[in-house]
């Protein structure tokens, strides 16, 4: 397996979620607080903490060294949507806490917040899966790849702890069962 794959294999469980959040949007009032808090918990932990780090601690590193441009190149705008998709869930856990205290009016901010991450990310995977996986894939020499893999289990187990994978993959089937 190489690298790109087992990425591609954490954005169909990130998608998955997105789905969910499409769902769960069309009717705020219907969803709990927990489950709330639950899509940002696993936003931050599994895409961000575990997924998008690899790429920007690892992958991309290798890459750019490897002759894929950062600056004004495929990677640095992956890292500016990294960014952008940020703010969007940071934006998720204030309309979160405004919930929680009684305001009814802030369901509406998450659910704004979670639809622009949504189409955020779905552009942003679709753009990663055609053309920025391909072109590190043409870059890096197979040896290499193994490396990386490593690499990716080490950070992952160091980063977010092991069975985090199994942890979120449980929650999407959980939430898929509900919402969709």
């Amino acid at each position: 397996m190489m690298p790109t794959e087992r990425l591609e294999e954490e954005h169909q469980v990130i998608l998955k979620m997105l789905e969910i959040g499409h769902a769960m949007s069309e009717d705020m009032d219907k969803v709990d607080n927990e489950t709330l808090g639950s899509v940002i918990d696993f936003i931050r932990t599994f895409a961000d903490r575990c997924h998008h780090a690899k790429e920007e601690k690892v992958l991309f590193v290798e890459a750019e060294r490897h002759g894929v441009p950062k600056e004004g190149g495929p990677i640095g705008m992956m890292l500016v949507e990294h960014d952008e998709g940020r703010g969007y869930v940071k934006a998720m856990a204030e309309a979160l806490k405004k919930i929680k205290g009684g305001d009814k009016k802030a369901a509406a901010a998450y659910r704004e917040n979670l639809l622009k991450f949504a189409e955020l990310l779905e552009t942003h995977i679709r753009k990663e899966n055609q053309i920025l996986y391909p072109m590190i894939n043409m870059h890096l020499p197979p040896e290499l790849q193994a490396g990386i893999l490593k690499k990716f289990d080490k950070m992952e187990k160091e980063e977010v702890g092991e069975g985090a994978h199994e942890k979120y993959r449980a929650l999407v089937e959980k939430l898929e069962k509900k919402f969709l």
